[in-house]
């Protein structure tokens, strides 16, 4: 990065946020980094050489606050995934709908902005019986997301596109992430996969997808430090269908009936378990997988982990025990296998005796 330029980061208190700000102050000393949130971190997140400013993204604060810092690059990482980070789903709509509004707005005005790097989600493609094998990023999806995160991410990214049709001369990046995982990451994939047993959707066995948060970090870094415009979905390699999943992790699977699968999700957000909205419940029931051609072609970027890898780092730093034995659950497979193969024998040669 160009010394004396300053990085604004949007969403500074979470998660991600604090590992993108340990990765931009640990590369880049001489850069003035601004983080911006509405909560003020606990004092073991915060970092060193970053500043941290208390701004509410709703609030007309923010465009004082980008009028005086004058920011050449920005990275709005302030989009919610869950109701319970923003305190119910009408104040995390407006974090993620208005708050994105009132930034863009501020941005428009700020001549120094020349970079505008937009966390978004897979969640834009929705989960729908006739959806194809993978999402590209032109992809029109057959049931648009009608609620939720993925609504949300839908209007985020309209507005987006305003933006980089009134700017022009800003470069306008994109980045689809598939669901996160990684030491510290919370939500509600994290959540489901910490559950004891597993609900699933009777007779489906989704794909899933899903990136490492140290691969987000990298994505989001290269879309900071260079000119790369457009939308990229970014995952890990690879996908894995539930069924699967479960096994690595060593988990036993409850099957519901689809039609009580939602009631099952409400009672578990309000019990405060695992936040299972109407789209994680699709989500597990008609997977979700990306098509990473663009990412990897045009945006030059290969998370360093594959989808599995991620699931297998997050379940080591969650400490996702097994309940059962993931080994013998496979030396169990391969003993049904065999005594099936030899049952399937004997009835052939008695058939053949009877000839």
């Amino acid at each position: 990065m160009t010394a004396a330029r300053t990085l604004l980061v949007t969403g500074a208190a979470r998660r991600l946020g604090t590992a993108v700000l340990r990765d931009l102050a640990a590369r880049d000393g001489a850069r003035r980094i601004l983080a911006v949130d509405l909560l003020d971190p606990p004092s073991e997140l915060r970092v060193e050489g970053v500043e941290h400013v208390h701004v509410d993204l709703r609030a007309p604060a923010i465009a004082t606050l980008i009028a005086k810092a004058r920011p050449d690059t920005v990275l709005h990482l302030d989009v919610l995934a869950a109701p319970g980070l923003a305190g119910g789903r009408t104040a995390m709509k407006e974090r993620n709908v208005i708050g994105t509004m009132q930034l863009l707005a501020a941005c428009q005005r700020a001549p120094s902005v020349r970079r505008l790097v937009v966390r978004s989600s897979a969640a834009v493609y929705g989960c729908a019986p006739r959806d194809p094998a993978h999402f590209s990023e032109d992809t029109q999806p057959h049931r648009p997301p009608r609620a939720g995160f993925g609504k949300d991410c839908v209007e985020v990214e309209e507005y987006v596109r305003g933006f980089a049709r009134r700017r022009p001369d800003v470069s306008v990046t994109v980045l689809r992430f598939a669901g996160l995982l990684g030491p510290g990451v919370t939500g509600p994939v994290p959540d489901y996969l910490a559950l004891p047993v597993l609900p699933t959707v009777a007779g489906f066995d989704p794909r899933l997808q899903f990136v490492h948060i140290d691969d987000a970090v990298r994505a989001l870094r290269l879309a900071a430090d260079g000119s790369h415009p457009g939308v990229y979905n970014v995952a890990g390699a690879g996908s894995l269908t539930l069924s699967q999943l479960a096994r690595r992790l060593g988990r036993p699977t409850v099957p519901v009936p689809r039609f009580a699968a939602p009631w099952l999700g409400r009672g578990l957000s309000r019990l405060g378990v695992a936040d299972l909205g109407p789209e994680q419940v699709e989500l597990l029931t008609f997977g979700r997988v990306l098509d990473l051609t663009r990412m990897t072609e045009k945006l030059r970027f290969r998370p360093a982990r594959t989808s599995a890898e991620a699931v297998a780092d997050h379940a080591r730093s969650a400490e996702i025990s097994p309940l059962i034995d993931p080994d013998r659950v496979r030396s169990a497979e391969r003993a049904l296998i065999e005594l099936l193969d030899r049952y399937a024998a004997h009835a052939r040669e008695a058939g053949g005796g009877r000839d």
